[in-house]
């Protein structure tokens, strides 16, 4: 039985420096983003009393998807009894807690009143799913911390395959109860679909194993050493394309039963068809840029180094990714409500009208500083703690 050692992550030509640095600069500008949003408050936003979640919400939901979906290298070795995973499960771990602090950071830092924080902490209203989710979140976290343990911890590894059986149905619950955020707002018709968490299930899959791959190019950068083997690359190549396909399906699915229904055709055009910036960016920045053209790289093949060939896939898919939050999200949120069904609606608030929304740099920096606190955590623990595997010893 062959033997894994670990590593800590070595500073080779000050590159892990550099990455500090860098994600310490875009921390400390979020963290100012947040004082001037909290100073002036929410009026020096795109965001308003129509769209009141906006593009910090879109960075927010995408990384706390992608920390469910970070978590599945550990448990395709431990749930599915695949040891060629287990090198990279500690990572895997490290990861998933990591992008979903950045996630929950943004989301806090977002609130306008952080201090409020310990309220919706101890007061809660279980008829809302966002009381359900403080829970699966928390929860998330202490048993993904109990899984790196008995994964790390000496003679405790005999628990690490019961610990990723409750840390996978754990994921699947939290990623079902994120999607259930949308899948239970009546009021938008654009949401409401039960679609939405099997949607949000297969999406995490790919966030997560993109992240993860993106991840470790930066670690081997880092390390100068590669730390996918070929067998390892074509078995992340095979999982992208399979869970990207299965993104595809469901988001075809979500489509077609909303023009089913007469009543949600209206929307479907807008989000469609309409020729709006959310239109484009569905079908420009999440189908085109986002999903055929990583689809198109990753089966295509190429006379190329194979580990360079997943990193540009999963860049794209990441964009995708958040392509694909920001029309759901900010879209569904700017088609007008219909207050009145079959009936024309205008008033002084501009009732019956689209909504426009304009992200403000605060915003984008604010989006942006939750990956940065993401890699930022990740690569910190990597420095002082052998997360990385070093090689295999008889």
């Amino acid at each position: 039985m062959a033997r894994i050692t670990y590593t800590t992550l070595k500073n080779r030509a000050g590159f892990f420096d550099l990455m500090i640095i860098f994600n310490l600069v875009i921390v400390a500008a979020g963290m100012g983003a947040v004082w001037y949003v909290e100073h002036y408050g929410h009026i020096v936003t795109g965001m308003g009393n129509k769209i009141v979640w906006g593009l910090p919400h879109v960075f927010a939901i995408f990384l706390i998807i992608a920390a469910s979906g970070a978590l599945n290298v550990a448990s395709i070795s431990s749930v599915f009894s695949k040891p060629e995973y287990k090198p990279y499960a500690r990572l895997s771990g490290l990861l998933a807690l990591s992008l979903l602090a950045g996630g929950l950071a943004v989301l806090v830092l977002d609130l306008g009143r952080p201090d409020r924080l310990l309220i919706a902490m101890t007061t809660y209203n279980f008829k809302s799913i966002f009381a359900w989710n403080i829970y699966l979140y928390t929860g998330f976290m202490a048993i993904v911390i109990v899984y790196l343990w008995a994964m790390m911890a000496r003679n405790m590894d005999k628990y690490s395959k019961p610990m990723g059986f409750i840390a996978f149905a754990w994921r699947l619950i939290l990623t079902t109860g994120t999607g259930s955020i949308f899948g239970f707002i009546v009021a938008r018709e654009a949401f409401n679909s039960a679609v939405m968490a099997p949607l949000f299930i297969a999406s995490s899959f790919v966030y997560g194993l993109a992240f993860t791959i993106v991840v470790l190019n930066l670690v081997a950068r880092a390390r100068q050493r590669e730390l996918m083997p070929d067998i390892l690359i074509e078995k992340f190549r095979g999982l992208l394309i399979t869970f990207t396909v299965a993104v595809i399906f469901l988001t075809i699915i979500l489509h077609i039963t909303n023009l089913y229904a007469s009543g949600r055709q209206d929307v479907e055009w807008f989000m469609l068809a309409s020729g709006n910036i959310y239109s484009q960016v569905f079908w420009i920045g999440q189908i085109a840029i986002g999903t055929l053209a990583p689809l198109a790289l990753l089966i295509i093949p190429r006379k190329t180094d194979k580990r360079r060939t997943l990193l540009l896939p999963s860049l794209l898919l990441l964009f995708g990714g958040l392509a694909q939050i920001y029309a759901l999200l900010i879209g569904g949120q700017a088609y007008p409500l219909d207050l009145f069904p079959g009936m024309e609606i205008s008033s002084s608030f501009q009732d019956g009208e689209v909504a426009s929304y304009i992200p403000t740099l605060p915003e984008i920096l604010l989006g942006i500083s939750g990956i940065s606190i993401a890699m930022l955590i990740s690569g910190i623990v990597m420095r002082l703690m052998p997360f990385l595997p070093k090689g295999e010893s008889a």
